[in-house]
């Protein structure tokens, strides 16, 4: 691996954590980029659900306050997250990799257009109460199978559901959604690991910067107005949805 491709893992990995922290969406960077690099589909992947974990723990750092006021709704989400991801990572384990790459495109498609159309499902200030019904449990087992097989854009599915749990605001939200992934990734890197598939230099690198990333952007970077750091997000998936299609076409 180059020195080039080692600042450009550290430098996207440093900005994939911190919108993560916030919405959801850093894979759009790190997932392509280590492709980009030369590791192969299943590996990056496998490797990108490792080093964004990591950093996924900054991020929960970063809105401690909220973790702390609400964990009162953590037990059940994280139970059924954490079969629900075991089982997807067991799904992605069995993929033919040639099957894998050819969904790669309609896996990031898929992704960008619920973040783009989450604002329609996403409210804040819902009044009811704060409570997960058993039809939000069942659709939080549903985005931990996917967050377990692919995972990009798994914030922005996790917070429409946790949009009708009554929480107070987007950042109480992002709180729980940020212990949520916790479980989802980090339990999807135990088949992982026994399978051998991680790249361990590319995942600690990316690691290292992405919890710094994490827990400053959980701090910082909602300060950007959220029409800004959401429009970057949709033209980085939009772009590399349109490259994936495009490499696909050609046989790459």
């Amino acid at each position: 691996m180059s020195l080039a491709h080692i600042v450009a893992l550290a430098a996207v990995a440093l900005v994939a954590g911190a919108i993560n922290s916030v919405a959801g969406g850093g894979s759009f960077l790190s997932f392509p980029t280590l492709i980009f690099v030369g590791v192969p589909p299943i590996a990056a992947n496998a490797t990108n659900n490792t080093a964004m974990w990591v950093g996924v723990l900054g991020s929960a750092r970063g809105y401690k306050e909220e973790i702390r006021e609400h964990r009162h709704l953590l037990l059940l989400p994280l139970l059924v997250s954490l079969v629900g991801s075991l089982g997807g990572a067991v799904l992605l384990l069995k993929t033919p990799p040639i099957l894998f790459q050819r969904m790669i495109p309609f896996l990031l498609l898929f992704a960008t257009v619920v973040f783009a159309l989450s604002p329609y499902f996403v409210k804040p200030h819902a009044a009811s109460a704060r409570k997960h019904t058993p039809l939000q449990l069942a659709l939080q087992f549903c985005v931990s199978v996917y967050g377990g097989y692919f995972g990009a854009g798994m914030g922005i599915l996790m917070l429409a559901i946790l949009a009708f749990s009554g929480l107070p605001s987007l950042n109480a939200m992002n709180g729980v959604k940020n212990v949520l992934s916790i479980t989802i990734n980090g339990i999807a890197i135990v088949p992982f690991v026994i399978a051998g598939i991680i790249q361990w230099f590319p995942a600690v690198l990316m690691a290292a910067f992405a919890v710094l990333g994490g827990y400053f952007g959980a701090r910082f970077f909602r300060r950007l107005p959220a029409r800004v750091s959401r429009s970057v997000v949709i033209a980085i998936g939009t772009a590399m949805t349109a490259y994936f299609f495009a490499k696909s076409m050609h046989g790459g």
